[in-house]
């Protein structure tokens, strides 16, 4: 590929609204263009890491024994009301109508579209098992794209879908595709991606992981054990707290407090430390708009998907009414006489003496005792670990917060599809049965972003060689100097017909810092520069682009030496590929 008849431009200053440097690097090295909020174009470099990035995928899918499909972006609504995610599944999902008045959809995941592809010929026990996946456009109406391609609407994904007969099998299997995803983004040139348990969100089933680049500009939160190898997002970590208070019991008294409504206001007023409070937090039902309090230890953050997941619908924030017989900034578990669910977090299980609302305007408890003053209480999990916490597994104070990226997931879907859309095939006793389904997903994109946000230094990406839009980057620094020309364009015609990935800037009239800014930008591993000062020794300049290896070697040698540094980069990359 000649530079100089590549589409897309590259510039130097750093776009306004790129608050990442992955976003800022895609932009200025000319890999992508804005089309509309959270939906771009790709230019050829972005594209040629993609395409390396399925095809790595690909090698993966297909040594697990899957099968490559494809599935419609567009698909009827009536393909995802016989699941009933046409009505559970919010405003992500875009809607329309066609000509003829009928509902469609654009397909942001194709659990739906693959019970719909395999359930007339999967018929029977002997079909199974078996995968199929993908690579597809998906669109999700994210209400706050960002990040340039770590958080987009239109994006492409690889997702498969696997069909068993068994539990165990299913389980089997999705072991398989976890160890199959670790070696995916080895080969990508990020081994060190952790996974984590997760929550499963709309995809439903009850086991699942995601697959995290650890980055603090990540937008998950992981709690990670320094003592274990529990790994969780912070949606899915449980919460521990272990309430030990020995001091006496207190009498529940009526305390006035006036115009002190928040936690940290009542418990300054009242000299009582934040943990000793009881905290309200109020949300709505979506469908019905039912109030749900839950009350929890006042220093503790409820987790909201822990509280959807639970309830098992959709909730927002509440607006307290007049009407609703709830006294805003005063509200406890005693005397509370209003309609609404009531629930308890497990931080309050074993305390004592805490402060809480009374129900009553300017009023509060202090010796609240929640075993005491409350009959019948079932205490579940809805708060969010904390840094120092307790591990879920090990049961050691070690918890630690990270943030990262999510690169992929896996999920036990169960039988959650089968049955809604009438999937079943015969067993060997001759009895219908509804396959169980795993499903498995890589956001090509997105992964593309990732890796460069975690490679990268000052001046551009550094690609890892297995993804890199070229292998080769040749620089001929004065094309009009007839031995610097002839030497490059031997080197550059020699690789190709190696079969090695090679990008030749042989632009005339351009200065060899701005050469040099544009192929840090393009990010390619391996850089040949050939000037008239090198030559003049007989050498050409070697470097690798993270700089761990830089050279002169003689014209001569310049072609081996070339082929063995890239033996040595995808070397050492499948070195970490278990």
């Amino acid at each position: 590929m000649k530079l100089d008849k590549m589409v897309g431009d590259r510039f130097k200053e750093r776009p306004s609204d790129c608050i990442v440097d992955s976003h800022a690097f895609m932009v200025r090295g000319g890999y992508m263009k804005y089309v509309a909020n959270g939906i771009y174009s790709q230019y050829p470099v972005l594209k040629r890491v993609t395409t390396k990035i399925e095809n790595i995928i690909r090698e993966e899918m297909d040594s697990i024994d899957g099968q490559e499909v494809l599935f419609p972006v567009v698909m009827p609504q009536s393909l995802w009301e016989e699941s009933g995610r046409y009505q559970s599944i919010g405003s992500e999902m875009l809607r329309a109508k066609d000509r003829s008045g009928a509902g469609i959809v654009l397909g942001m995941t194709h659990e739906e579209a693959a019970v719909h592809l395999v359930r007339e010929s999967a018929n029977t026990y002997t079909k199974y098992p078996f995968m199929i996946y993908q690579f597809q456009t998906k669109f999700r109406d994210e209400a706050r794209p960002r990040a340039g391609l770590i958080r987009v609407r239109e994006f492409t994904m690889k997702d498969a879908y696997s069909f068993h007969t068994s539990m165990e099998d299913l389980e089997n299997y999705y072991q398989i595709c976890y160890d199959s995803y670790h070696r995916i983004f080895a080969k990508a040139g990020v081994p060190d991606v952790i996974s984590v348990k997760s929550d499963s969100g709309m995809m439903g089933g009850s086991v699942s992981h995601e697959y995290m680049l650890l980055t603090p500009i990540g937008e998950d939160t992981i709690a990670i054990c320094s003592e274990c190898d529990y790994r969780a997002n912070m949606e899915a970590a449980e919460n521990i707290i272990i309430n030990d208070d020995k001091s006496a019991m207190e009498e529940l008294v009526k305390v006035h407090t006036p115009g002190y409504k928040t936690i940290e206001e009542v418990s300054g007023f009242l000299k009582k430390d934040i943990t000793q409070t009881c905290k309200a937090v109020v949300y709505q039902k979506n469908l019905t708009d039912e109030y749900v309090i839950v009350f929890m230890r006042g220093d503790m953050e409820l987790n909201e998907t822990k509280l959807r997941n639970f309830l098992g619908e959709e909730i927002h924030a509440a607006e307290i009414t007049l009407e609703s017989g709830l006294v805003a900034g005063y509200m406890g578990p005693v005397g509370l006489d209003a309609k609404c669910t009531v629930l308890y977090d497990s931080s309050l299980k074993g305390t004592k003496n805490l402060v809480c609302g009374a129900n009553e305007d300017e009023y509060h408890y202090t010796g609240f005792n929640v075993d005491r003053d409350v009959k019948d209480i079932e205490y579940y999990d809805f708060a969010k670990i904390t840094e120092g916490g307790i591990c879920p597994c090990c049961g050691k104070k070690s918890i630690t917060i990270s943030r990262g990226i999510e690169v992929g997931n896996i999920f036990q879907l169960g039988t959650k599809y089968t049955k809604s859309m009438n999937m079943q095939y015969t067993d060997q006793n001759g009895q219908l049965q509804y396959p169980i389904m795993g499903c498995y997903g890589i956001g090509v994109g997105r992964l593309a972003a990732s890796v460069c946000e975690a490679k990268h230094d000052d001046y551009g990406p550094i690609w890892p060689i297995t993804i890199a839009p070229w292998e080769v980057h040749i620089c001929c620094l004065r094309s009009d100097d007839a031995e610097v020309k002839k030497v490059s364009d031997d080197l550059y015609d020699r690789l190709q017909k190696s079969g090695v990935d090679v990008i030749y800037d042989d632009r005339k009239g351009v200065r060899p810092g701005a050469m040099f800014a544009d192929a840090d930008l393009l990010g390619c591993p391996v850089r040949v520069v050939v000037s008239p000062k090198n030559l003049k020794e007989n050498l050409c300049e070697i470097s690798t682009r993270d700089k761990s290896i830089q050279k002169k070697v003689a014209v001569e040698d310049t072609f081996d030496e070339v082929l063995a540094i890239i033996k040595q980069l995808k070397d050492e990359i499948m070195s970490k590929v278990k």
